[in-house]
């Protein structure tokens, strides 16, 4: 029997490499169901140690550098795969055992924007040298694995690693997420107190700087000051300072709701009841919300730099994420023409067939089959 290890990050570290990890686990139980598919967890002790919040820190590294990495390598495993790439200094570790080790690149996206650790750590000097020491782990995989060929391009051009070591494996998303009937999604939207008459923008993610939330309130803002009747709901990360500020500033409040942290069902729900998913984010690995949204029949109007173009194809509006009047634009042109707004529903429900768990997990037992020699 074939033993694959599968290693993955702390509970609750990361809504998206809780995703990742657990689609890629279902399919591969799905698509290799004679495999031993095992999955191991940094065991963290999530109590505080001492009142000091920077002991507790140095705790919490204490845990997840060294007794996490001593446990994995001991392992029984024919062959291990790190899920993250923050997770990168496991590979040190495991190229001790003598058994392949596959990593997965998600994005560096922090090497170029350095904020998105700044805007979260309490040492951010530290979080940023340790980040960079994880992810040049890399280096030593056997094999990496890359979700879109934007990350790939990445991996060569910043860490060095060659293409030949390199597959790249775009990632699924849930058959949950499809679309509802009329009668469930009329319910929905009156149950947060959406008018027939609004159009419904949506925004689902963190509030990193690469998001770019303050670009979609300026759109809102803008779409506001044309007299359209226009709602934006924000699920995930609520707003920040300076966005709640911009908030105030331009009397957006009553047009905004925002939904916290919604569960799976919940979230099929949001899709469903949303006119229309607003992504303009300036650079992502991949981008499962653009899946998600357009299963579930949501047009989405994204990004055109980075990954979003290979998630996207024709399936979705593609603009300048820095450009407020080609996002105002293309709003307008969705709630005015509902032609056009069926078309891009009937792209999206086509384009999105080409991506599942199962056909993401078949290529990476492909991987794991050559490294094996299977």
């Amino acid at each position: 029997m074939v033993k694959i290890t599968i290693l993955r990050r702390e509970p609750g570290f990361s809504f998206s490499m809780d995703v990742y990890a657990d689609g890629l686990v279902r399919g591969l139980k799905a698509v290799r169901p004679d495999w031993q598919i095992t999955e191991l967890r940094p065991q963290l002790n999530l109590k505080r140690t001492s009142s000091n919040a920077y002991i507790n820190g140095l705790n919490k590294y204490y845990q997840r550098y060294w007794n996490y990495p001593n446990t994995a390598k001991r392992h029984d495993a024919d062959l291990f795969h790190v899920i993250d790439h923050s997770d990168g200094h496991l590979v040190y570790w495991l190229r001790k055992t003598g058994k392949p080790v596959v990593a997965t690149c998600h994005d560096l996206i922090n090497f170029y924007q350095p904020g998105n650790i700044e805007d979260q750590a309490k040492l951010p000097a530290i979080s940023t040298a340790v980040w960079k020491y994880a992810v040049r782990g890399l280096r030593q995989a056997d094999h990496v694995i890359t979700v879109s060929d934007y990350t790939a391009k990445d991996v060569t051009r910043l860490l060095g690693v060659p293409s030949s070591h390199l597959t790249t494996v775009p990632n699924g998303f849930d058959s949950d997420f499809d679309i509802l009937s009329a009668e469930a999604i009329q319910t929905i939207r009156q149950s947060y107190q959406i008018s027939p008459q609004q159009f419904c923008l949506l925004h689902v993610g963190s509030n990193h700087p690469r998001k770019n939330i303050l670009t979609v309130l300026k759109a809102l803002s803008a779409l506001k000051n044309q007299g359209l009747p226009v709602q934006l709901l924000k699920a995930g990360a609520a707003f920040n300072s300076e966005q709640q500020a911009f908030i105030r500033e331009h009397q957006l409040a009553e047009s905004i709701r925002y939904l916290g942290k919604p569960d799976k069902a919940t979230l099929v729900q949001i899709y469903n009841a949303a006119d229309l998913l607003l992504s303009p984010s300036l650079s992502e690995g991949f981008g499962i919300t653009i899946l998600e949204a357009m299963a579930c029949g949501t047009p989405v109007i994204t990004s055109n730099v980075t990954s979003l173009p290979e998630v996207v194809g024709n399936g979705g509006i593609l603009v300048d994420p820095e450009d407020v009047a080609a996002i105002v634009q293309a709003v307008c042109m969705l709630l005015k023409d509902s032609a056009d707004r069926q078309a891009l529903i009937e792209r999206g429900f086509a384009r999105v067939k080409a991506f599942s768990w199962e056909k993401t997990a078949e290529q990476v037992a492909q991987v794991y089959q050559n490294l094996l020699d299977l």
